[in-house]
């Protein structure tokens, strides 16, 4: 699903084809014009599908495949190997290919489809030429800056970007490679920028790639960052350098140009670090190049910087995802060792948490369904009143304050009884169970009934709850004293033994 949402994503909000989404996503074109289409169609934009969960995405999008017929698949060899010959045409090709049998054969457009696929599989090397504004490419160089903090030696890792047309470069000094220090030198570097390109090229280490291969999975927390950028993911095929070449190259200059002179220099923070590479950075895109007027600067300013997206009000800020996990009997789940609330509805369902330095958020296949403060505190909880069910809602209402408030509301005997059980009990747990008990007695026989029966229990002095629900059970409430019936002497009788027995 989370692939199918970015192809609605990006289908929305940028202007690549279909079929460098589908390249992009591994995902056959003619679905994504699919989708636009139905999307288009009933009028909604993508801050509404957005804010749809999964299933509704998936019964919005979802139509039934068609029959495939097997149809006789033209020799690509030969079609490629023909293509190379003048003034030849993929349309005379198709028309060749279709003289023998017209029933079986593959319309142009499928033709066409297939003998691109062929062609993409071949093991060719080409220049790129990239336009302007479209392709940033992203690495860590492999050379690093040494540093002393508080006697400690460390190292820093030196992050690259390369813009695909002018070559404008951008470094920064990290601690790591980690996905803290990885996201965090995006965010510079879009800074540095002033602006946003259409495509992020890195290369497959495990902060920006969790799963390389043919179907790659991008780090959750990363691919968070370009939803909030607005940029797409391609990372680079594994074992192609080709794919980003431009990387490759932007590495090789800077360390021979900016690592390579500060080899002698003593550091003891990072920041030096970037002081020192900020100046000659400067100088490293204002050289002059070789074979193309003008420089990196002069190039980016002419062509790269007026096709660059504007930047968003506030900059990504870094949040970590948890793994899927299936909501307790207790409608919470567990982030970093604090419990956090959900909605009871969604006891039993798989959610999965994202966390920043301030709050954390839960989703349900895709949909935000709570938002909590961060909290520092392991094994705590943090409930909010309204994922609770009525019941809970209103045991947790209950405390001694509004117990009293509620007994002197019904009147003086009610309220000295609730009084005397927060008093009766060392514990408040059994006072609350208590007058919570009495509560229901006021709601089955009505408050003039349990008022009356308070003040029967003070004058026998049996302030328990078993003896008001008995004195309301026999209606002892409505009985003057004057009519209580009173156990007088026992009569003698020859078994009785009496004081004179236990005497001696």
């Amino acid at each position: 699903m989370n692939k199918l949402r970015e192809a609605v994503r990006l289908a929305l909000n940028t202007n690549m084809s279909y079929r460098n989404i589908g390249s992009i996503l591994n995902m056959s074109h003619n679905s994504i014009s699919r989708y636009d289409r139905i999307i288009k169609e009933k009028e909604l934009s993508w801050e509404k599908i957005d804010n749809m969960d999964d299933t509704s995405i998936e019964s919005l999008l979802k139509t039934t495949r068609g029959r495939i017929s097997a149809l006789r698949m033209p020799d690509w060899s030969y079609i490629h190997q023909e293509r190379q010959q003048p003034d030849m045409t993929l349309q005379l090709l198709w028309e060749e290919y279709r003289v023998d049998n017209p029933g079986d054969a593959y319309s142009y457009s499928q033709f066409t489809h297939y003998y691109r696929e062929f062609v993409n599989k071949l093991d060719l090397s080409m220049r790129q030429t990239h336009r302007a504004g479209e392709c940033l490419f992203v690495d860590f160089a492999g050379r690093i800056v040494p540093y002393a903090n508080e006697g400690e030696e460390l190292t820093a890792q030196i992050f690259v970007g390369v813009l695909g047309c002018s070559n404008y470069t951008f470094a920064y000094a990290v601690e790591s490679q980690s996905l803290p220090n990885w996201i965090d030198a995006h965010n510079q570097m879009y800074r540095f920028l002033g602006g946003l390109p259409e495509v992020i090229v890195p290369d497959n280490l495990k902060s920006a790639v969790t799963k390389a291969g043919r179907d790659p999975v991008i780090n959750r927390t990363y691919l968070d960052q370009a939803r909030h950028y607005g940029v797409v993911i391609i990372p680079a095929r594994v074992r192609r350098p080709q794919d980003k070449s431009k990387a490759e190259l932007g590495v090789q200059i800077v360390s021979r140009w900016i690592l390579a002179r500060l080899r002698h220099q003593k550091f003891f923070s990072i920041e030096e670090i970037n002081t020192a590479i900020s100046v000659l950075l400067k100088g490293l895109n204002e050289k002059p190049f070789k074979k193309l007027p003008g420089c990196r600067r002069s190039r980016f300013e002419e062509m790269d910087k007026p096709r660059l997206r504007p930047l968003p009000e506030t900059p990504y800020e870094y949040a970590v995802w948890t793994a899927e996990q299936k909501v307790t009997p207790d409608y919470h789940v567990r982030v970093n060792g604090h419990y956090y609330s959900v909605p009871y509805q969604l006891v039993t369902s798989k959610v999965e948490a994202r966390s920043t330095h301030k709050i954390v958020e839960i989703f349900h296949r895709g949909k935000r369904v709570a938002s909590h403060q961060l909290q520092s505190e392991i094994g705590e909880h943090s409930t909010l009143p309204e994922h609770m069910p009525k019941s809970h809602q209103q045991y947790a209402d209950q405390t001694p304050e509004k117990m009293l408030v509620w007994a002197k509301g019904v009147g003086s005997a009610t309220e000295a009884f609730v009084e005397h059980q927060f008093e009766r009990f060392p514990y408040l747990l059994p006072g609350l169970q208590s007058c919570s008990s009495l509560q229901r007695l006021g709601k089955d026989y009505g408050p003039e009934r349990l008022e009356a029966a308070c003040h029967r229990a003070m004058k026998i002095g049996s302030l328990t709850i078993k003896s008001v629900r008995s004195i309301l059970q026999r209606r002892l409430d409505a009985m003057s004293d004057e009519n209580v019936p009173v156990q007088g002497n026992l009569p003698l009788h020859y078994n009785v033994r009496g004081s004179s027995y236990y005497s001696s």
